[in-house]
């Protein structure tokens, strides 16, 4: 067999990995400019910067329009989905959703680009995830002709908070551990809040009401190993935050919020997460927010329906509040 053509991995529709180390990738492949002079929808600004050189930390930074000179805004740092796998901060659904979350509280959003599976496999994106954590709060203090300008202009310090959809929602959660066990100098071990929205959590065991049929889990477990590399076995609080729900109460952030919808793959571990966040310990705010009748990440697609303008509204007030 010719090992450009076998394969080794493939998730339909999505991605293939072929013995020789081809990758071959048909989801999240499509991109967006950004808007330096704001999107004619809401008037947002965009630009792609380079956070940190020396750790190849990029990402797309959206600044909401009529920021008064000098006033300081909440920025919401933002990891975008994809299974480690796919997609970018300049694919047209996250470029979409970023801008909107800017415009709607108003906040600097920061979507940051990490390290895909399988080129590269985790921890990368864990360790991209918080390098962008700490390039950001530096950005904020930052002052003289190398800081980023938005981020020193507008950016409150005090008010960030880790965001993300499916995988980047569990990077939300693991950037947000990691901190309460690695502070960062001068800034402290806390941010403001994390929001998960639809978190890729899973698990070795089938978890409330996930089906046990292992023909159903057999499209989810091989694919963490994949990300992964067999690194990380499916009982990782990498991956199954309840195998080590006594390290919960050292969540690094002051509020939790957790969204996920009725026929989300993920539903019972968001579900789950939320009630243990509620049993351990951690002494912070948590808000939990399910839809009914839709999907795993159905706000994405279906950007500007009703269903989809309520999660936002969620998530907008969120960030209000932290």
């Amino acid at each position: 067999m010719d090992p450009d053509s076998e394969l080794e991995f493939e998730m339909p529709g999505v991605i293939r990995l072929y013995k020789s180390g081809r990758v071959e990738r048909f989801d999240g492949t499509e991109t967006v400019p950004p808007s330096p002079a704001g999107d004619p929808a809401n008037g947002v600004a965009s630009k792609d910067v380079v956070l940190d050189a020396a750790a190849g930390i990029s990402a797309r930074i959206y600044l909401p329009p009529g920021v008064e000179p000098g006033k300081r805004i909440p920025v919401v740092v933002f990891f975008h989905g994809g299974a480690f796998l796919v997609h970018t901060a300049a694919s047209p659904l996250y470029h979409i959703y970023a801008a909107s979350l800017a415009a709607a509280v108003p906040a600097l959003v920061v979507s940051a680009d990490y390290r895909l599976a399988p080129e590269h496999r985790l921890p990368a994106a864990y360790e991209d995830a918080f390098a962008a954590l700490k390039a950001v709060v530096a950005a904020c203090r930052a002052d003289g002709a190398d800081a980023e300008p938005w981020l020193a202009a507008h950016g409150d310090v005090s008010r960030i908070v880790l965001a993300g959809d499916s995988a980047g929602a569990n990077m939300a959660h693991n950037a947000a551990m990691r901190l309460r066990k690695e502070p960062i100098d001068g800034h402290g071990d806390t941010v403001s809040g994390i929001a998960l929205l639809h978190p890729y959590f899973w698990g070795k065991e089938p978890l409330g009401a996930e089906p046990t049929d292992p023909g159903y889990r057999a499209m989810f477990d091989p694919t963490w190993d994949f990300i992964c590399g067999g690194k990380f076995g499916l009982d990782h609080p990498y991956i199954d935050p309840t195998a080590a729900p006594e390290e919960w109460r050292n969540l690094g952030c002051r509020r939790v919020l957790v969204t996920t919808a009725e026929q989300c793959w993920f539903v019972e571990r968001a579900r789950a997460y939320a009630e243990g966040i509620k049993k351990c310990g951690w002494d912070g705010e948590l808000e939990f927010y399910e839809t009914k009748g839709e999907g795993h990440v159905f706000f994405l697609p279906k950007h500007g329906t009703d269903n989809a303008l309520k999660e936002l509204a969620v998530v907008t007030d969120f960030v209000r509040r932290c």
